[in-house]
Formats: structure tokens, sequence, C-alpha cells
């Protein structure tokens, strides 16, 4: 049984409009300048950098509650890129954590371990590469 459900319905592609079903994210889409677009609205890879770097984050606050872990702070830059993939494309991932109130060495386990249980990452595994770095503070 599913612990959550959220549906979008999207209209006009990379060049369009999408609403989540409760109103509460409505956002214009456009094709970005560097892929020939017009830019000046948000795209897909932006959305998902977004929502990665927001559940991962997450699941490095539940790891360390769940550990007992002396975690202070944390935070998520997450890069996506569009890639070619021979006549088509693929995402690549670069997912780069700060922490604070742990060692480097304790940081670099706990986003490993959050690198196995976020939903993002599992969604993902074996078909996006995603290059993890953590900086402890």
């Amino acid at each position: 049984m599913a612990l959550y459900t959220t549906q979008a319905h999207v209209t006009g592609g990379r060049a369009g409009h999408g609403e989540t079903s409760d109103g509460l994210l409505k956002v214009d889409l456009a094709m970005p300048k560097e892929l020939g677009g017009p830019g000046g609205a948000t795209n897909p890879e932006q959305l998902f950098a977004i929502g990665y770097a927001a559940c991962f984050e997450s699941a490095i606050r539940f790891i360390a509650r769940k550990q007992k872990l002396p975690l202070t702070d944390a935070s998520i830059t997450s890069t996506v890129s569009l890639l070619p993939n021979g006549e088509g494309f693929k995402l690549g991932v670069a997912l780069a954590a700060e922490t604070k109130g742990l060692d480097q060495a304790a940081a670099e386990a706990l986003v490993s371990e959050a690198h196995k249980i976020c939903p993002y990452s599992n969604a993902i595994r074996g078909n996006v590469d995603v290059a993890l770095s953590v900086k402890a503070a």
C-alpha cells in the first residue's frame, strides 16, 4: 500500500504548463536556451534536481536520526545534466552533500547510507550515473 500518492498533469510538453492535482504547484515550462529554446521558465531537469535534492537531504536526516548521529545541519546541491544517448537522451546526476556536526568519514558513511534508501536514488539506480560528494564541517 502506498504511503503517499500525487498526480500532475502537463500539456504542451517542454513548452507547456504543468499542475499538480491539489493545485499547490503550477508551473510554466520552457525549453532552456542551451537547447535552442527561449528559456524564461523552468524545465523538467530543474524540477528533477529540486525533487532529488529535497528527497536526498530528507534521507540523510532520517538516517542520522535513526543512527543517533550528531548531525546539526545538512544541505544538498544537485546537478542534473541532459546527455546524448545514441538517438535519444539520458540523465546524469551529481549530488554534493554538506553536513555539519560530523567528521568527514562519518558524513561520507551517512551519505552512502542515504543513497541506499532515498526513493529517487532507488528509482534511477542502474539507469542513471549518480556522482556523490561530501563536505563535512
